[in-house]
């Protein structure tokens, strides 16, 4: 891997939500759409280029719904303009199923949208379905990005790109660290796994991480070529073990080491020509 390559300019995407936790287990946790509009504001302050949000229902629980997700973007873009990219979840969190989770995504037409593989392509059964889905994205001009848990995703997604059921040759993905390890708790090492020789490359990557080490995780990544997402969704805690106060906390706890190794940093703006170029 050459030095340009490590030194690229990363993006910052905060994840504020999520579809679990609530309140109770932190005050903080953003859910309606004016919370949300307000943590974009502080989040892009801190540096962060992309926002991925979770939308509820008014128990807490998680929605998909394409009138609550036109709800929260409306509330962050009055606040933010297009300063941030907003990216919606297609998450089931075992609720949902793949027709409903496109259906949420087609009637959304969001700016960006992440999609678990495992989710919506359970088995070869489905992969029409998401074929179709990508293509939709591509004439919508919707930008996609791919979750992966293990590494052994990564190798069906580009089995998937080879066979031509997906419209780009190549497609961001986003590396999960730890989401099936004891405890959901992350460790740098985690990352190994997904550039090893063995495993297809993706040019445009990113990684999330659970628990504590989640700055750390995502350092390792930044400085190996990848962008970086963090916040409520996955992790609460500060580097040092200690309550965050805000998923701000959170985004600055990499910006700052990052910025005095000399990283770049992209800005939402950045982010979305570098995604639309990628995507052509």
């Amino acid at each position: 891997m050459n030095a340009e390559t490590v030194l690229k300019p990363i993006a910052i995407a905060v994840a504020p939500n999520g579809g679990r936790r609530t309140k109770a287990d932190h005050p903080g946790i953003p859910l309606t759409p004016s919370e949300l509009a307000r943590t974009a504001a502080a989040c892009l302050d801190a540096g962060a280029a992309m926002i991925h949000v979770h939308v509820r229902k008014t128990d807490g629980s998680h929605l998909l719904d394409a009138d609550a997700y036109r709800a929260v973007i409306a509330a962050i873009e009055a606040q933010v303009g297009d300063q941030l990219v907003v990216q919606i979840t297609s998450e089931a969190l075992g609720i949902y199923h793949p027709q409903e989770q496109i259906a949420v995504v087609k009637a959304t037409r969001p700016e960006a949208a992440s999609l678990a593989l495992r989710e919506l392509v359970p088995d070869e059964t489905y992969e029409s379905e998401f074929a179709e889905l990508l293509l939709w994205m591509k004439r919508e001009q919707v930008l996609p990005q791919i979750i992966l848990y293990e590494p052994s995703e990564a190798v069906r997604l580009d089995n998937m790109i080879r066979r031509g059921l997906v419209p780009w040759k190549e497609i961001p993905a986003l590396f999960v660290l730890g989401r099936y390890s004891a405890g959901q708790r992350s460790r740098p090492a985690d990352l190994l796994a997904f550039l090893a020789p063995e495993t297809p490359p993706f040019t445009h990557w990113s990684v999330c991480a659970f628990g504590p080490q989640e700055a750390a995780c995502v350092s390792a990544a930044a400085l190996l070529g990848g962008s970086v997402r963090v916040g409520f969704e996955n992790n609460v805690r500060r580097p040092d073990g200690t309550m965050a106060s805000s998923n701000t906390d959170l985004v600055e706890a990499v910006k700052k080491p990052l910025d005095a190794m000399g990283m770049a940093f992209q800005s939402g703006s950045d982010l979305r020509l570098s995604l639309s170029e990628f995507l052509r």
